[in-house]
């Protein structure tokens, strides 16, 4: 870390102690802890502009949420933009994310337990009443749509033509808007102390369409009948119908 960033993320959070790099990393930024006497934090940095833009609504969001602790994110300290990389600087958050609690878990039952938790907090996001910092225009599809084509013109996506102007002509049927995080995988739900506590990585948290969420939410799972089932017993407001699923995980996600 350059002397530069070191000021003014010092400047932010006070001196630092110590900078390490966690063993985890995301693909879309690299992530430190850094630590000032008793107090943790959390450094995300990306390079990429399409990361950095995430990053950027990232930092927006948690800002935004400050004052609603009814949706459980990270506590948002500052953000801080050089010419080649973002940075945004949170709460380090004790735990683990869903994929890695599902992997150490000893037995079928705290598996079951830790999928209805993760259904039971999406559920509350999605019936969390719409808060008036996500202005929105417009259909929420029809925006990640256009936003998908240019991410297909800037060589970013795994999805192609063929795929995006199939998800442009077979629409599914809409459904009432709710708060969404975005981007709902097992990655980006966090366990804490043996419950799914709190949402991460919530660049895309918005009003929008809550069958994307659902779609991403069991996407690692769908070939496990038990853990799915377990997921609908905390999730019991809609379930995606085949065709649902194909379009949001199968589809749209390849672009994001």
């Amino acid at each position: 870390m350059d002397n530069q960033l070191k000021k003014e993320i010092e400047a932010v959070v006070g001196k630092l102690n110590s900078i390490t790099l966690l063993p985890n990393q995301g693909c879309t930024s690299s992530v430190q802890q850094i630590t000032t006497g008793r107090n943790k934090f959390l450094l995300k940095t990306s390079y990429k502009e399409k990361y950095r833009e995430w990053l950027k609504s990232e930092a927006e969001v948690l800002k935004k949420l400050a004052s609603h602790t009814e949706i459980p994110v990270p506590t948002y300290y500052g953000n801080i933009e050089e010419a080649d990389r973002s940075h945004l600087i949170m709460s380090f958050e004790a735990g683990m994310t869903l994929t890695s609690a599902l992997k150490i878990a000893d037995t079928t039952t705290e598996k079951k337990a830790l999928m209805k938790g993760s259904g039971e907090l999406l559920q509350k996001l999605h019936e969390t009443k719409p808060i008036d910092l996500f202005n929105h225009r417009g259909d929420w599809l029809d925006n990640q749509l256009v936003m998908a084509d240019r991410y297909l013109e800037m060589g970013e996506a795994d999805g192609n033509a063929a795929l995006l102007n199939k998800l442009k002509s077979t629409k599914p049927i809409p459904v009432n808007q709710t708060i969404i995080h975005g981007d709902c995988t097992a990655d980006n739900v966090l366990v804490v102390d043996g419950k799914v506590q709190m949402f991460i990585d919530v660049a895309g948290m918005t009003i929008g369409d809550p069958r994307y969420d659902e779609s991403l939410a069991i996407s690692r799972f769908i070939d496990n009948e038990v853990l799915i089932k377990s997921f609908y017993e905390g999730y019991t407001r809609y379930k995606v119908s085949k065709e649902e699923y194909s379009y949001f995980d199968e589809g749209l996600y390849e672009f994001f």
